[in-house]
């Protein structure tokens, strides 16, 4: 199964290095210089363009 992650400023910083070693199908990986926890309200420009960029890929 595919992965994508989406790391957004404020909050919980994802260690790759960490995510790479425990899965081996991350496919998309961006990081956000704004947002939070709640970046579907924070910044719902950024995460709704983040998630078309990933399924596009997969078609």
């Amino acid at each position: 199964m595919p992965l994508g992650l989406a790391n957004f400023a404020w909050d919980f910083q994802s260690i790759r290095t960490l995510a790479e070693r425990d899965h081996k199908n991350i496919v998309s990986w961006h990081t956000y210089e704004r947002g939070g926890h709640f970046a579907a309200h924070q910044v719902p420009d950024l995460l709704v363009a983040d998630l078309r960029e990933f399924f596009a890929a997969l078609r």
